[in-house]
């Protein structure tokens, strides 16, 4: 599903093509950054039928208490909720049980349902940075949410 195209257009960091090997590589990365409290990845997975739909982590700024989300789903699994409920218990998780203060995701201008998928998380629109990353030929505008711990007073 990563080495979509219609997938990985619309990620920063997923190479693609997407060459075999890619995802063990990625995979085995995993734990190392997990384990120095930097970042945590699970998979999006659909129970009943046991598959993987995609995945979704926080890149963790542990003395700041913040992290930025990122995610992607493939491209069947689109459109069916399975995002939002994601980015829900990760927010969940980076809250309650890592303690963060505020979780940040950003998204390609161009990829408005990434947008809705936040939004129906609770979080809330922050920027737009224009013409910020360089990505496939051309520059791309971010846009930016982000949303605050519910227990803790914003200052």
């Amino acid at each position: 599903m990563a080495g979509e195209k219609e997938v990985a257009c619309n990620a920063l960091n997923m190479p693609y093509p997407y060459l075999e090997g890619m995802a063990e590589e990625w995979i085995e990365s995993l734990d190392k950054d997990f384990q120095a409290e930097r970042s945590v990845v699970f998979g999006v997975c659909l129970l009943k039928e046991n598959k993987l739909a995609g995945a979704i982590g926080l890149t963790i700024q542990k003395q700041y208490r913040v992290a930025e989300m990122g995610y992607w789903i493939g491209r069947e699994y689109w459109n069916k909720g399975y995002c939002t409920e994601a980015v829900m218990a990760v927010l969940n998780y980076a809250f309650n049980e890592l303690n963060l203060h505020k979780v940040s995701a950003n998204y390609f201008a161009n990829n408005k349902a990434s947008g809705r998928v936040m939004e129906k998380a609770g979080m809330h629109f922050e920027a737009v940075l224009k013409s910020h990353m360089w990505h496939w030929e051309s520059y791309k505008d971010l846009v930016y949410y982000s949303i605050f711990n519910p227990e803790h007073k914003v200052q």
